[in-house]
This record gives structure tokens, sequence and C-alpha cells, in this order.
């Protein structure tokens, strides 16, 4: 089972679960507080001296089937070049847990995301499915991750997609996809912007 959540949400949830083993990946420095065990494919065993740290050093995940309560994977999803074997793995290791990745529109916008990223993904509302593709670059990223940040704040659900998954990561995944499309061009999104904003002020 997998549907839309939101991270209030599942902080609420972990919270009020004080005894839940509850594991953080690939979450750098930014680990959920609630997180008892950080796992990462850097050293940042200094960094989380207070938990439990585990460095990521091969494909399979380092720890015992359903070793976890709970498993947190925040924008990680889109790194991972075996996503298949990835999602496997948290199915493996947690009975349950937390998904945010981001939206198409998100990952377009921003620079960083364009030599990062690898997948494309969206949620079926209907089927109840994530669904997977390779990512497309549909106009030239304008924005910095500090930028992007901060309009999280204000269109968040347009940004992200966030998920709570139970026993099994529901998906969809299609490699065909081509890139049979004409790539908007955002210089000239700009001209008739600046365009119309210079007939408006003769007017």
């Amino acid at each position: 089972m997998i549907k839309r959540t939101s991270k209030q949400h599942i902080e609420k949830i972990l919270s009020t679960n004080s005894s839940w083993k509850i594991l953080d990946i690939g979450c750098g420095y930014g680990a959920s507080k609630y997180a008892n065990t950080i796992c990462d494919i850097q050293n940042l065993s200094e960094f989380y001296k207070d938990r439990k740290f585990v460095q990521l050093k091969e494909k399979k995940l380092p720890f015992l089937d359903k070793e976890f309560d709970f498993v947190i994977a925040s924008h990680v999803l889109e790194h991972v070049h075996d996503i298949e074997f990835f999602i496997s793995e948290l199915e493996r290791v947690s009975k349950k847990g937390f998904i945010e990745v981001p939206t198409k529109l998100e990952d377009n916008l921003v620079f960083e995301n364009k030599k990062d990223h690898l997948w494309h993904m969206d949620f079926d509302d209907v089927g109840n499915k994530l669904l997977i593709e390779n990512k497309k670059q549909y106009f030239e990223p304008v924005l910095t991750v500090s930028t992007i940040k901060n309009l999280n704040k204000i269109f968040r659900k347009s940004l992200v997609i966030e998920l709570l998954w139970e026993n099994k990561i529901d998906y969809s995944f299609n490699k065909n996809t081509k890139n049979n499309f004409d790539k908007i061009s955002v210089f000239n999104l700009f001209k008739k912007y600046f365009s119309k904003k210079i007939r408006m002020l003769i007017k």
C-alpha cells in the first residue's frame, strides 16, 4: 500500500511512537530528528555522534530483514541508478516508511537537479501507485537549491510528492519514454513577459 501524505502528518506519527526503530537513508546532514539510525554514502559519523550512523558502501542496505519500524527516504530515489533494487531494499528492511521526491516541475526548475537526478516521478491517485520514468529536461533550469527551498514553503504541494507506504511500494516503471517534445525556451518566456510589461507601460 502506498498513498499520498504530508511531512507534517508523518512527523506526528513518529512523535507518538518513540519506541520505533527509525532509519533515515541518504539524508546527508539533514536527518529527521526522529531517526535513531542514519545511513549515507558519505561518512558522517562525526556529525551524528549522538545517533547510530552506518555508512553505505555496497548496493545492498547493511541491515537485517524488517530491522526497522519505519524508514525515511527523502529526495533519494531520483538519484539511485538501480531504483527497482533500492525500492525492494526499502521494503526488505522496514515495515513502512516515508518517501519524498521532487515533482517534474521542481526537477526542471533547479540547476543542480539537471546533472544529479536520473528519474522523474509522479503519483497515480486512482491506482495508488508511484510512476517512474526517465528524466526529461523540458526547459533550462533557472533556480538554485536555496531558492527552491524558500518557494517550497509556499508551493510545497506543487514541488514535492510526499508518500506513506506500508508492506509494499506499488509502482510502475516506464523505461522507454522518449524526449519527443519541443523544449520550452525560458529565454523566450522572459522575452514575452518583458514585452508585455513594456506594452502595458506604454498604454
